[in-house]
């Protein structure tokens, strides 16, 4: 495993582990699955995972708590990260969303705590007021934000009077948007861009074609599996097997070695299985070389999936079959 060279209390390895499933019924896994959840968690650990990402909303307080059981006596050598829903995000709504967090999880102190969403009425001037006085007692370590801008992203820093040490965006080969000016900002101040749904919920690890979608409210509502946006990729998902059969690895793992190369950037993929742990842990040890990188980047930017409003009629006929 390899980590991000930064200074903070605890190591943050660059392959976290993303815990939306754990709990939450949407993504199709199975009633067994909060028992493998246990063994997936585990098996990270093993691996040299550090960072294990979670949110209140998730499975309503659910995933927090898998997590917390299945980390035990680990929970204090790891990074627990969590995340508030920011509905009324004032700053004594913070404290006491955190406390429950705390306790959900079982840690006496939470190392990450993000706002999940940029709260479009309420500033981050009194949500991080709340943030402040959390860390001040010891309940929060690194406070860190999560969809936001870069402007939002400096404005909360200011706010908050501390490093907000990261900010938790989609970005993956065709969510490139952060590379734009968060990536580059992360790098110049010493921040964290931490990559959720580095994998566009499975769709570039090949696995689904127009004649094999994904099962799982999450994917089926995601238009990228659109049968024709599965048909669009098949020259990104060439690329990336491509250079899958030089490092001897599979597409998912080149799709992560994609975003893991910028220094300051961790992926928190999910995973159904322990197998899908090791590989998502392996794709940390892979060097793309230049050449590779350029040809992924032009795949990915031949890529034009029909989103917005343009994909809506055809998701309506995707689930009605027709």
């Amino acid at each position: 495993m390899r980590y991000v060279q930064l200074d903070t209390p605890k190591p943050i390895s660059k392959i976290g582990l993303g815990t939306w499933q754990f709990g939450s019924k949407e993504w199709g896994y199975g009633p067994d699955y909060e028992r493998r959840a246990a063994e997936i968690v585990r098996r990270a650990l093993d691996l040299g995972v550090t960072l294990f990402d979670t949110a209140e909303l998730y499975g309503f307080g659910r995933s927090e708590r898998i997590l917390g059981a299945a980390l035990g006596n680990d929970r204090s050598k790891v990074v627990v990260a969590s995340k508030i829903f920011p509905l009324l995000p004032v700053a004594p709504v913070v404290q006491q969303r955190a406390v429950a967090s705390a306790a959900r999880l079982g840690v006496d102190g939470i190392d990450l705590y993000q706002v999940h969403q940029a709260n479009p009425v309420v500033a981050d001037t009194t949500t991080m007021r709340g943030m402040r006085s959390l860390q001040d007692v010891g309940l929060v370590g690194e406070v860190g934000v999560s969809n936001y801008g870069l402007r939002r992203w400096r404005f909360a820093e200011a706010a908050l009077g501390r490093r907000v040490l990261s900010n938790q965006v989609r970005y993956s080969m065709i969510d490139r948007g952060p590379e734009e000016d968060l990536i580059p900002y992360a790098e110049q101040a010493g921040r964290i861009v931490i990559a959720y749904s580095p994998l566009a919920q499975g769709f570039l690890s090949g696995r689904y074609d127009a004649t094999n979608p994904p099962a799982g409210a999450v994917r089926r509502a995601n238009p990228y599996f659109l049968p024709e946006n599965l048909e669009r990729g098949t020259a990104l998902i060439a690329t990336l097997r491509e250079v899958a059969d030089a490092h001897d690895a599979t597409p998912s793992q080149i799709a992560l070695a994609y975003v893991l190369r910028h220094p300051n950037v961790v992926a928190i993929p999910g995973a159904s299985g322990v197998e899908q742990m090791e590989r998502n842990a392996a794709a940390a040890e892979i060097d793309l070389t230049d050449d590779e990188y350029a040809a992924l980047v032009a795949a990915a930017r031949a890529f034009r999936p029909v989103t917005g409003l343009a994909a809506v009629p055809r998701m309506v006929r995707a689930r009605l079959g027709r």
